[in-house]
């Protein structure tokens, strides 16, 4: 084979490989990302869940004091996860930041009632669950109303389960691309080496031996694009931290190394398997279909 064909081959395979490995990369970022959500489910249902306020009106003639006393008793229930008492004042400051300054100069005295913000345990939010909770709470003396979010946390229980199943079928699908472009790449790079390999076959050479290294070559590329997957996906991370600390927090350290863990097992796995299907293929080909 002439050398300018050889340079010309092998630079084809450099630019599939650096493309392959670039391509791998994102979409094994896209599928660190979803297994993020997937892995995290709970810690995010329960992040939500809980920061769902429900607003106790308490009555016209309940002072500031009874209030906080009434929150505290509230702190004690089993099914509240927080409880904190409203003053008039706090309620008049948020209204007037809602409705403007002026609002509120009309009335005489302050038309706010003294309130208390509860948020609930995760395992109450939900339908059933609310509807008892708040028929225990709006039973208390002192409250005059209770504002849930009913539906709310109807929609938010009925879409939990979507928002999995399609975050799994997200995956599959990322999953099965990769291996689409491995076999594309590894296809480009063994067949440029296919008359090698019938060589090889026609003087002894198993299978496995023919295999070797093409399969150390895979398990380098998908180490390779794990690893710039993984850089990537902390460096996302590293941005939501700063905008959105509060967030971030539900995100356990064991469960970012887990899912780091599963995007360089994806990764290796995936350019391995795809390089074995393709050289068992090339290996059992006869001589006449090296031609075409």
């Amino acid at each position: 084979m002439p050398r300018k064909e050889k340079q010309l081959i092998r630079k084809r395979i450099i630019n599939a490989y650096l493309s392959s490995v670039i391509s791998i990369s994102l979409v094994l970022l896209l599928t660190g990302i979803a297994a993020l959500l997937i892995i995290n489910a709970g810690s995010v249902t329960r992040y939500l869940k809980e920061n769902m306020r429900i607003s106790v009106l308490l009555r016209e003639e309940v002072s500031d004091e009874q209030a906080a006393a009434f929150a505290q008793t509230l702190t004690a229930e089993p099914y509240v996860h927080t409880a904190r008492a409203i003053t008039r004042e706090e309620g008049a400051a948020e209204l007037r930041s809602m409705l403007g300054e002026d609002f509120l100069d009309v009335f005489e005295t302050s038309p706010v009632p003294v309130s208390v913000d509860v948020t609930l345990n995760a395992e109450y939010v939900r339908p059933d669950s609310l509807a008892m909770v708040t028929a225990a709470i709006a039973a208390a003396p002192l409250v005059d109303e209770v504002n849930t979010q009913q539906s709310l946390v109807e929609a938010l229980t009925t879409n939990l389960a979507k928002i999995s199943i399609v975050l799994g079928v997200f995956i599959l699908l990322l999953l099965f691309i990769s291996f689409v472009l491995i076999n594309n790449t590894v296809r480009v790079s063994v067949f440029a080496r296919r008359f090698t390999i019938h060589t090889m076959k026609l003087v002894g050479a198993t299978r496995a031996f023919i295999r070797a290294p093409f399969l150390r070559a895979a398990v380098l590329q998908g180490l390779v694009a794990s690893a710039l997957a993984v850089g990537l996906l902390w460096a996302l991370l590293s941005a939501v931290r700063k905008s959105f600390p509060e967030l971030f927090s539900i995100f356990e350290p064991r469960q970012l190394l887990l899912v780091c863990g599963i995007v360089v097992v994806c990764g290796v796995l995936l350019c391995v398997l795809s390089t074995y299907f393709v050289v068992n293929k090339l290996v059992a080909a006869s001589k006449d279909d090296l031609y075409y």
